[in-house]
């Protein structure tokens, strides 16, 4: 599938922020059966096809009428409350799932020096910085994401939040800051291969996390 808007162009990473009504599926840069073993083919066809779309065609029908319709994404997702639950539960699972896709890769990669550096500088080492992470996807209670942040100081932090809420939803959560690393703990994300077994899934996504995507992020949001 193309993508029309650019939205997985590492070069345009202000471009989904910046997308304004009606939102688009944007489409995955690599095969569904690409990220296998880890994540198979059939959850991501379902994930992504199903789960994703559904959550575009909802935010644009939410968007009908409201005064946020004028507004783009990264707009929307500052601004909404808990008031506008349609708006809240749908603009975030679209931001939500565009993000994820772009931090998963079919090839290996490996954190960069800088982010290395800077993981351990807040964490203490990678391997204080991966418990964490896990604990955060692993005790979040029902359905959420796990993320790493860029804070207002600079400074990176590990945090989870409940259902379709994000960073960027200052109205809504309690620590702010630009996602450079998400992890979808919803159980549409995995169940079909891991089940019950969430920390299989957890542990499993280390192997195609998209380290390159995640320094350009970071350098993004340190600017």
């Amino acid at each position: 599938m193309a993508d029309p808007k650019g939205l997985f162009a590492a070069e345009n990473k202000k471009a989904l922020l910046a997308e304004k009504a009606p939102f688009s599926l944007p489409a995955l840069s690599y095969a569904t059966d690409a990220l296998e073993p880890h994540i198979d083919k059939m959850t991501m066809e379902i994930h992504h096809d199903k789960h994703h779309a559904a959550y575009v065609k909802n935010l644009n029908d939410a968007l009908n009428g409201s005064p946020l319709a004028s507004q783009d994404l990264e707009q929307i997702l500052a601004k909404v409350t808990a008031k506008e639950a349609a708006i809240r539960n749908n603009g975030g699972g679209h931001y939500n799932h565009s993000l994820f896709w772009t931090l998963l890769s079919p090839q290996k990669t490996t954190p960069s020096a800088k982010i290395s550096a800077a993981i351990n500088e807040a964490f203490g080492s990678f391997e204080a910085f991966q418990t964490k992470f896990n604990d955060a996807a692993k005790t979040q209670f029902g359905s959420g994401w796990a993320w790493l942040i860029v804070k207002k100081d600079g400074k990176l932090a590990v945090i989870n939040t409940p259902n379709q809420d994000n960073p960027l939803m200052t109205e809504l959560v309690k620590e702010t800051g630009t996602p450079i690393l998400a992890l979808d703990v919803w159980e549409h994300a995995y169940y079909l291969k891991y089940q019950n077994k969430r920390p299989d899934y957890v542990a499993a996504f280390w192997n195609v996390v998209n380290w390159n995507e995640v320094e350009k992020r970071y350098n993004a949001a340190k600017k």
